[in-house]
């Protein structure tokens, strides 16, 4: 079996056990790639890996799962998966409370301007207390704004339960479960947007959701409001993010994800009370076992002819 990238140790000794296990690695292109897949009967991917046509015929007719290390899954294309008869997994739950958890540092840092104070403290050019220095927005007492109440949305609204005045949510479907737990109220995408001190973006990555926030979203957002993405890059126009955020339609933004990762766009780069992070969402020691874990839990039942716990297709 392959492994693209690299996987925890937990996960990779399981499946050593039972398969002659080949490991890729960071920076290798998908020609790379698909030369290590040759003859592979499992493959186990990431996000950054995009599993579809050329891979799989490369990996040949053997092939009987490609299991991702991540819950999101816009790496795959499912239809080619299912086409050829292919096991698509992911790692879903083990890494929600991770992710939500790094959502609301995300929030509190693009709200106190922690990063850029560092920064300054660092470089030997703080000269004691200024009572107009590195001015923040407090949370309490904030409407809390979720786009997409899933897992991890869900967990999010739950952390910040405690500051929250209210929290408003907009979701594909009614979440009951989540309006008796913590008082939210339902809205749509307009009302979201027009309510939100804080915008927290948990929806997947598809078509539809491609730039859902953009130069029209956030001009309808308040100037003091706050948007957090730890979904997907492609959800956010970056361009009309960093634009947004120079001229003062809105006033922070804190980003974990982006359109063509490892590349993160340089108007954001030049955006200013923009936070930015290199995807730690599930970067716990606890969250990145138990996704090797599942993983290898996906492969093992594929490969012996049983159904994997978190199939995709």
């Amino acid at each position: 079996m392959l492994i693209a990238r690299r996987l925890p140790a937990n996960g990779t000794e399981r499946l050593a056990q039972v398969c002659e296990v080949i490991e890729g690695g960071p920076g290798l292109t998908l020609e790379q790639l698909c030369e290590l897949a040759r003859g592979a009967t499992a493959v186990v991917s990431d996000p950054g890996v995009m599993v579809g046509e050329q891979l799989l015929d490369a990996a040949g007719p053997q092939l009987r799962i490609v299991a991702n290390f991540g819950v999101g899954y816009d790496n795959f294309d499912l239809d080619a998966c299912g086409a050829r008869g292919v096991i698509a997994t992911n790692t879903p739950d083990v890494l929600t409370d991770a992710t939500a958890e790094l959502a609301l540092a995300l929030t509190l840092s693009a709200a106190r301007r922690t990063g850029a104070a560092e920064v300054e403290l660092r470089a030997g050019r703080w000269r004691g207390s200024d009572p107009e220095a590195w001015l923040g927005t407090e949370l309490s007492g904030a409407t809390f704004a979720v786009l997409g109440m899933g897992r991890i949305g869900s967990r999010y609204a739950a952390l910040v339960k405690a500051l929250a005045g209210d929290i408003i949510y907009a979701s594909q479907a009614p979440k009951p479960e989540v309006e008796r737990a913590l008082g939210a109220e339902r809205a749509d995408l307009p009302d979201l947007l027009r309510r939100a001190d804080v915008l927290s973006v948990h929806l997947p990555a598809s078509p539809q959701t491609i730039a859902i926030i953009g130069s029209d979203e956030l001009a309808a957002m308040k100037a003091s409001a706050i948007l957090i993405n730890t979904a997907r890059g492609s959800l956010v126009d970056s361009d009309a993010l960093a634009h947004a955020l120079r001229t003062g339609a809105i006033r922070a933004a804190g980003l974990d994800v982006y359109e063509h990762e490892p590349d993160v766009p340089e108007a954001l780069l030049d955006a200013p009370n923009c936070v930015l992070w290199p995807h730690l969402g599930s970067a716990t020691w606890r969250a990145r076992a138990a996704m090797a874990d599942l993983v290898a839990t996906n492969v093992l039942a594929a490969i012996a002819g049983r159904e994997p716990p978190s199939r995709l297709a």
